[in-house]
This record gives C-alpha cells, sequence and structure tokens, in this order.
C-alpha cells in the first residue's frame, strides 16, 4: 500500500525592511538607501515638502532644467548636472564659476565641502552670492544662494537642511557632460506664468519660471 506523500506548505516570506541609509544625511542618489518622507517628485528631483517655501521651475525652451526655491526674500537655485562615471564634477564647475566672476568670490569651507562666497554684479546691481556643489554617483548638484540669505545663517541654514534631504534621480540613459538632468512638474498639471528668477547660467538673465502651486 501506498501512502501519499504530504504536500510540504511553503513558509511565509517575511517583508524585507528596506536598508537603513549609510550616511547621516544626503542629497541622496535614488539608487541609495534613504529616509522616506514627504517630497515632491519632479521626476530628476524629489524635494522635501515646506510649506514656507514658494517653488518654481526654471525652463529652457519646453525643457525643465532648474528649481527655484524662494524663502524670506532670498532664493535657491538648485540644478542637477550630469556627470562622468569617473570622477567628480564640482571642482571643474567651482573653477569656470570662479574664473567667470572675476575675483568677485572666494572659496570657503561649508558643510557640503568647498563652496564659493561674494557678491556679484548684474545689470548694475550688486547681490550677495553663495555656491554649493555636492558631487554624487554621476550626478553634480549645484546649489546657487541669492540675496541676503546668502550670509544670514538663519535662512541660509534652511537652506542647507532642505538640500540635505534632496533626492538625485539621475536614471540609466547616457548623457552628456553637464548636461541638466530634466525636471518635470507634477502630474505635469501646473499653470505657467512668467517671471523673474536666478539664470541657469550664473552670471545670465534667468529663463521664464513656471509656478508650482
Amino acid at each position: 500500500m501506498f501512502r501519499r506523500r504530504r504536500r510540504e506548505q511553503p513558509e511565509p516570506v517575511a517583508e524585507q525592511e528596506p536598508a537603513a541609509p549609510t550616511r547621516e544625511s544626503g542629497p541622496w542618489d535614488a539608487d541609495e538607501p534613504h529616509p522616506e518622507s514627504d517630497r515632491i517628485d519632479l521626476g530628476g528631483l524629489r524635494l522635501p515638502h515646506n510649506p514656507d517655501f514658494d517653488l518654481r521651475l526654471a525652463s529652457l525652451g519646453d525643457q525643465h532644467v532648474a528649481v527655484v526655491v524662494i524663502y524670506k526674500d532670498t532664493t535657491l537655485q538648485l540644478q542637477a548636472l550630469a556627470a562622468p562615471r569617473s570622477s567628480g564634477l564640482w571642482d571643474d564647475t567651482k573653477t569656470k564659476i570662479m574664473a567667470q566672476a572675476k575675483g568677485q568670490l572666494e572659496e570657503q569651507e561649508g558643510p557640503f565641502g568647498t563652496e564659493l562666497h561674494g557678491e556679484l554684479k548684474a545689470d548694475g546691481n550688486v547681490r550677495p552670492a553663495r555656491y554649493l556643489g555636492v558631487d554624487g554617483p554621476r550626478w553634480l548638484l549645484l546649489g546657487v544662494i541669492s540675496g541676503k540669505g546668502a550670509f544670514d545663517e538663519s535662512i541660509a541654514g534652511a537652506f542647507v537642511e532642505y538640500i540635505k534631504d534632496v533626492v538625485v534621480v539621475r536614471g540609466d540613459d547616457p548623457m552628456a557632460r553637464e548636461a541638466p538632468i530634466p525636471l518635470s512638474r507634477p502630474n505635469e498639471q501646473s499653470a505657467e506664468t512668467e517671471a523673474e528668477g536666478p539664470g541657469l547660467s550664473p552670471f545670465k538673465r534667468g529663463p521664464e519660471i513656471s509656478e508650482i502651486r
């Protein structure tokens, strides 16, 4: 007499918790473990939600390439650029910015490493400026704080904490060196308005701005 073998029941698979971040703060790469929080998904960048900040997208033609964050009469421009796999981009970018500034900027150490501080003259006006660069895997996150908050730590500190929770989504597509990582409006639904803002080049007038609300 043969007995039917009892089928073994598969053991339930335990849900795996997300891996813990290996660093205390960002900016983060989308492919590395990072804290889950309320962020605004703009495609190439995921930005922390802060009700005190007004966000605008900067466009060149029909492509969104940077974000302008407005807080207490001070602006923070954030732009993610494609970088080589073999080396960082901030050192080269910093050198180019200083050459264009013609002595108006100097290097200082900041929370992300070497920064550029100074006052820039444009259209007959002098405006304080602070440049921050963070190298990631195949990307550079470039931040430009412009206005009185560039040297007011109560404002600049808020921007620094904001940058520490930014997530950069580089993607796998091949991109030219220094090409802007493209952005998109959340759900592609936002009214576009003309406005004046800091340019994508540190010394050129800004492109059109699409306001996000």
